[in-house]
């Protein structure tokens, strides 16, 4: 039986791991048939990446994921369209109706995400904005003022110095 699994790549301690096409009896990190993808757990979230076009043809033609491979289609939405294949829908079609469903996604989450968080270059900008602001506001002292307090100053000094 052929299956749709994980195999383990990556230095020790440091897992990850390639989405390959292999026989059941094949030992976990021996012969595939086809390589179709990635996953890497070490990432936040974890990040995989694979041919939703290999893997439902793979699919179709009877492979059996592994339970791990099975919960990333999960998360990419190839089982669905799995039965829509089945039904006689070529691959094709369907992953070009997931592509633009991707795209329309994108596109909406887009502006939203602008609008709603300001980047870290604004954040210092506006705040430049405000010092300089604070600096370039002149300070509102009397003149007169100012100029009185210099004069009983200099008279102080002069009745000490008669004094001495």
């Amino acid at each position: 039986m052929v299956r749709i699994r994980l195999r383990r790549v990556g230095a020790k301690k440091q897992p990850s791991y390639r989405v390959v096409v292999a026989d059941q009896r094949a030992p976990r990190d021996g012969r595939f048939i086809e390589w179709i993808g990635w996953y890497n757990p070490r990432t936040d979230p974890p990040s995989f990446k694979i041919a939703g076009d290999r893997a439902l043809h793979w699919l179709s033609v009877g492979a059996q994921p592994s339970e791990a491979v099975a919960r990333l289609l999960k998360k990419m939405g190839l089982f669905e369209q799995l039965e829509r294949v089945k039904a006689g829908a070529s691959i094709e079609e369907v992953m070009a109706e997931m592509a633009e469903a991707a795209k329309a996604e994108a596109e909406e989450a887009m502006p939203e995400s602008k609008e709603a968080l300001p980047t870290e270059a604004e954040i210092e900008a506006e705040e430049a904005a405000d010092d300089i602001e604070e600096i370039d506001e002149p300070n509102e002292i009397d003149e007169t003022e100012e100029l009185d307090e210099v004069e009983k100053v200099s008279e102080e000094s002069d009745k000490e110095e008669e004094t001495a």
